[in-house]
């Protein structure tokens, strides 16, 4: 059987509930105020496999994501759950994704106003608006996938994660963070807020 090249991650033709794009009016001036949220599918030896990331989009940080044979809601929960795990959700927090079914479903959506969170979407056929996320998997794509040939799910999963977590979040230079990592640049900026604080109480 011919393996296809390519598959379609974004299914916009459904009837569920799509919101107005809130992330193109944010000026960011810290972790926490918008997430990015995108799926793409990863070519094993005899299947596709398909990864949701969620980035925080002041520090580029990976915070959730989910690798699966599948692209069900359940995908994209997984990975939102992560990052509601891994972070502090503050008020005024925008998620913003594609108008993709899944980030659409009653679940996903239910899931982040329980949080707090409000929901963005792209415009209709307007790419751009994510342009963020798609930079984001074109390094993925570039600097992990195609440079490995996965045997199964779970050998992929391992390395993606050892990319996500060890190598993109804690030792890939972003020319627009100063060229430090994600998880150094949180940390700096924890570290400047902090000391503002105290100079503050002192004053």
């Amino acid at each position: 059987m011919r393996k296809r090249k390519f598959v379609v991650t974004t299914d916009s033709n459904h009837g569920r509930k799509v919101y107005p794009n809130l992330a193109r009016d944010i000026v960011l001036t810290g972790v926490d105020q918008l997430w990015r949220a995108d799926i793409t599918y990863i070519r094993l030896r005899e299947e596709f496999v398909f990864l949701a990331v969620i980035l925080d989009a002041f520090s580029r940080r990976v915070i959730g994501w989910a690798l699966d044979r599948h692209m069900e809601d359940e995908l994209t929960l997984t990975a939102l759950r992560m990052a509601l795990v891994r972070r502090s959700i503050k008020p005024g927090l925008v998620h913003h994704s594609d108008r993709g079914s899944q980030y659409a479903s009653n679940d996903y959506t239910d899931l982040l106003k329980a949080n707090g969170i409000q929901i963005s979407m792209s415009r209709k056929g307007n790419p751009w608006d994510n342009a963020a996320c798609e930079s984001f998997m074109k390094t993925l794509k570039y600097e992990e996938v195609l440079r490995n040939e996965y045997r199964d799910l779970a050998e992929a999963r391992a390395s993606i994660r050892e990319f996500l977590e060890k190598v993109y979040n804690q030792k890939r230079l972003h020319s627009a963070l100063g060229y430090l990592p994600p998880v150094e640049f949180e940390a700096q900026l924890a570290t400047q807020k902090m000391e503002t604080a105290r100079r503050q109480l002192v004053a």
